[in-house]
């Protein structure tokens, strides 16, 4: 089943979502429409029990060169400077990174070009990454004197501070093996990011959905918490998840020593 509109195309495959950025011609920027029929297509996938995971990839040469420069640009001749689209479109551009933290299904990104700025934050907001060999990762608001706050967010939240603060300072950007060594990606597939992707998105396919759904959410909302909360919540979920059907039927087919039967969500 192929379903597409003119920046982001979807197609499915099992239980396995592949999401494509398609507006090659402008390196994939977040435009305002861009932001729009990505955030668009993520609040379909929400609502869908059969899709248990989505991988994020794109088309042309960058994955996502971040904010759309042309864009923000041409209102600078607002009345008020362009101060009101800019807030609007960092605002949508935060709301659309929160959105793939808070989806049920795992992110994964599928990287094979350069990933840029609030690119960069794209990648690091997904749950997961897989880099080809020729991925490279960056963050060079600092070259153009618009430091990259927000993407700053992300990557505080996925790689140690100086990792992080070393790319958000130079603006160097760094290589798929080097993304692998500081946390910023999973894994590094020799055979291309989606092929690498696709294999990552099928082995979690095949787990309890619904058990995937209670612990995403528990980790993002641990982690933000002090140890003895964390430890709280992560208890009330656990037992709540005890609860699942899916939890009954997975232990029960353990001590029965036969394959268990998800149900949908």
């Amino acid at each position: 089943m192929t379903d597409s509109n003119e920046f982001v195309l979807q197609e499915e495959a099992g239980h396995v979502a592949r999401l494509t950025l398609n507006r090659p011609a402008s390196r994939n920027a977040l435009s305002v429409a861009m932001l729009a029929a990505l955030s668009q297509r993520l609040d379909g996938l929400e609502k869908r029990g059969d899709i248990r995971v989505v991988v994020l990839q794109a088309e042309g040469p960058a994955f996502c060169a971040g904010h759309d420069l042309k864009e923000l640009t041409a209102h600078r001749s607002d009345a008020d400077g362009g101060r009101g689209f800019f807030e609007e479109t960092m605002r949508g551009c935060s709301a659309l990174m929160q959105k793939i933290v808070g989806l049920r299904q795992p992110v994964i990104a599928a990287v094979d070009e350069i990933a840029t700025a609030a690119g960069c934050q794209l990648v690091a907001s997904c749950d997961l990454a897989v880099a080809g060999p020729n991925a490279r990762f960056c963050t060079p608001g600092v070259d153009i004197g618009l430091f990259c706050s927000t993407p700053a967010v992300a990557l505080s939240r996925n790689l140690a501070p100086k990792h992080a603060l070393e790319m958000l300072l130079t603006g160097f950007p760094i290589g798929a093996e080097a993304a692998l060594r500081i946390g910023l990606v999973n894994r590094v597939s020799q055979d291309g990011a989606r092929t690498g992707a696709r294999a990552l998105a099928e082995l979690i396919a095949a787990k309890s959905p619904e058990a995937i759904r209670f612990g995403k959410r528990a980790f993002y909302a641990q982690r933000e918490k002090p140890l003895v909360e964390a430890y709280d919540l992560a208890s009330a979920v656990m037992a709540e998840n005890m609860l699942a059907e899916d939890a009954k039927e997975g232990i029960a087919a353990f001590l029965e020593k036969r394959a268990p039967e998800w149900r949908e969500p």
